[in-house]
């Protein structure tokens, strides 16, 4: 059923989860008397570490467990059901415009729906994400 080994997901869900917890870049203020500025490391900057990690690791992945990953969201988010899981994967596979690592991470709540979809698979992510860590 599950054509992208659980850990992958987790990796993604711990990423995605570091990601979203950055707020939008801000100018100015906030320098330290070195010229860091402290508060950066939770910007959301475009060629932030975490974001460039989290695009490569999805593109690395190949057809299939994109397909799956993108299913995974949404059966997370209820557009198909527990049931409907393989239709889904059709229906990324058929309807893959975009590169996937581009359309997921346009996703709010990404890791939300992965671990929700997870769940509804039948996978305990608490589990998952400690073998990740």
């Amino acid at each position: 059923m599950l054509e992208i080994s659980p850990a992958k997901v987790g990796h993604i869900i711990i990423k995605a989860r570091e990601y979203d917890a950055k707020t939008g870049s801000w100018e100015g203020g906030g320098s330290t008397a070195e010229g860091v500025d402290s508060d950066s490391i939770l910007e959301a900057l475009t060629h932030d570490p975490t974001r460039v990690e989290l695009r490569e690791f999805i593109a690395g992945l190949n057809e299939d467990e994109q397909a799956h990953l993108v299913a995974l969201v949404w059966v997370g988010r209820g557009s198909y059901s527990r049931e409907e899981y393989e239709e889904a994967v059709e229906t990324a596979r058929q309807e893959r415009t975009n590169p996937t690592e581009t359309y997921l991470m346009g996703i709010p709540l990404l890791a939300d729906y992965l671990e929700e979809g997870l769940e509804k698979l039948g996978f305990t992510v608490d589990e998952i994400e400690d073998d990740v860590l």
